[in-house]
C-alpha cells in the first residue's frame, strides 16, 4: 500500500492507492446503509444459457455467470464478488453487495 501525505500552507494532500480507496468506499457505504432499510428493485434477465444480468434500480448491476458447476457473481464494475455453489447464493451475494456499493441508487421498492 502506498500513502503519500503532503502538508502545505493551503492544507494537506493525501494520495492513496486503489485498494485503500476501495476499502474506504465500502466502509463509508456500510455506515451510510445502517439507517436505510429499503433496497432498490432488483430484477434478473437470463442472457444466453449461462449468464444472468442484474438490473438494480434501473441500472446495470452486474451479472452471474455459470462456469462449470459454479456461479461467479461480478458487480457493476466487473469486479468479482464471489464464486458460489448455487445460482441463488450468487444472486443473493450480488444483491447485498450492490446495496452497499450503490447507495445512491436506492429507489422506493413499492
Amino acid at each position: 500500500m502506498t500513502t503519500t501525505i503532503n502538508r502545505t500552507a493551503a492544507g494537506t494532500d493525501v494520495t492513496l492507492d486503489t485498494e485503500t480507496v476501495d476499502i474506504v468506499a465500502v466502509l463509508e457505504a456500510q455506515a451510510a446503509t445502517s439507517a436505510r432499510a429499503s433496497r432498490a428493485k432488483l430484477t434478473w434477465t437470463l442472457e444466453g444459457d449461462d449468464e444472468w444480468v442484474a438490473n438494480y434500480g434501473g441500472y446495470f448491476g452486474g451479472s452471474v455467470d455459470k462456469r462449470d458447476s459454479r456461479y461467479v457473481a461480478s458487480d457493476t464494475f466487473g469486479l468479482v464478488v464471489g464464486d458460489f455453489a448455487s445460482l441463488e447464493d450468487a444472486q443473493t451475494a450480488l444483491a447485498g453487495h450492490l446495496h452497499v456499493m450503490l447507495p445512491s441508487v436506492i429507489r422506493p421498492t413499492a
